[in-house]
């Protein structure tokens, strides 16, 4: 059964750890990312992009297949299913479709505009027990065509988002999206700071998680970072398991490849990276 983020994500910010938001992009991600978070007994978030769910035919379809499959591997962990950067309808119709948590990424509008926006989803969250983050202040790179330059949100707009009640907050602290360039000026613990002295217990999420080193991720998590989104990292490793095993020839003696083989390398290595961040994040055991 699906659950919203609220509960893991509270219990996240209190115990000073963050849980791991891993984008899902067909089945073999799913399933890995679900088998990882079982075996380290840590609650998990599945995040979903616009993009990802038009690949995978749909809402619905998605959370069909999410649903089904918690239920089939046994499932035990807390599982939220979470839209990613979702824009106002993207979120209507994942609530509609029965994803448990949406992100409305309303960043790119004048803050006027993202809260009223923002607040008419949190009453339709709240009115369907279903988690909400919201988001100030782009985060830097390129995302299912948002684009952001890495600004960081003003802290007094991040407390005026905050108090409409949503789930957690996405405030850019000057991370982004995608590989970390060499002239990257790493991200802003001052504001991330002075954010949590505005908005309090709410739970806030680190988007770009991946390039991002460890000390930098154990000193967001000590100032309220309790949601961490890893998505690159899984996608590079995925790709480089399965390019290996390609050029390797393993084709079942030139009968062509078995789909299922051929995927199966890259499973494996999703399944080592969710290990790491998870270890990394400190939820393994808090399930």
């Amino acid at each position: 059964m699906l659950v919203s983020a609220k509960e893991m994500l509270t219990k996240a910010k209190a115990g000073k750890y963050a849980v791991g938001q891993f984008n899902i992009n067909n089945l073999e991600w799913t399933k890995s990312i679900l088998l990882t978070a079982e075996e380290l007994k840590s609650p998990v978030i599945l995040g979903v992009s616009e993009g990802a769910g038009k690949y995978m035919t749909g809402y619905k379809t998605v959370s069909a297949m999410v649903s089904a499959m918690v239920e089939e591997l046994g499932i035990t962990v807390p599982v939220a299913l979470h839209l990613d950067h979702g824009s106002y309808e993207g979120a209507k119709a994942c609530i509609e479709a029965g994803f448990s948590s949406i992100m409305f990424d309303g960043s790119h509008y004048p803050i006027d505009e993202n809260i009223a926006k923002t607040k008419e989803l949190v009453a339709i969250c709240e009115e369907k027990g279903i988690s909400i983050e919201a988001e100030v202040g782009s985060i830097g790179g390129e995302e299912d065509g948002v684009v952001g330059k890495g600004e960081c949100a003003d802290p007094d707009e991040c407390k005026m988002v905050a108090d409409l009640g949503v789930t957690m907050l996405a405030a850019g602290i000057g991370n982004i999206h995608g590989k970390y360039p060499e002239n990257w000026e790493g991200l802003s613990f001052e504001t991330l700071d002075a954010i949590q002295a505005k908005t309090g217990d709410m739970p806030l999420v680190l988007h770009g998680g991946t390039g991002i080193p460890e000390d930098m991720i154990k000193k967001a998590i000590s100032l309220g970072v309790a949601k961490i989104n890893v998505n690159t990292e899984c996608q590079l490793a995925f790709q480089e398991a399965t390019r290996k095993y390609i050029e390797a020839g393993k084709d079942l003696e030139g009968k062509g490849f078995d789909p299922r083989k051929l995927l199966a390398p890259g499973a494996e290595a999703i399944k080592a990276t969710v290990k790491e961040k998870m270890e990394l994040f400190g939820s393994v055991g808090k399930a």
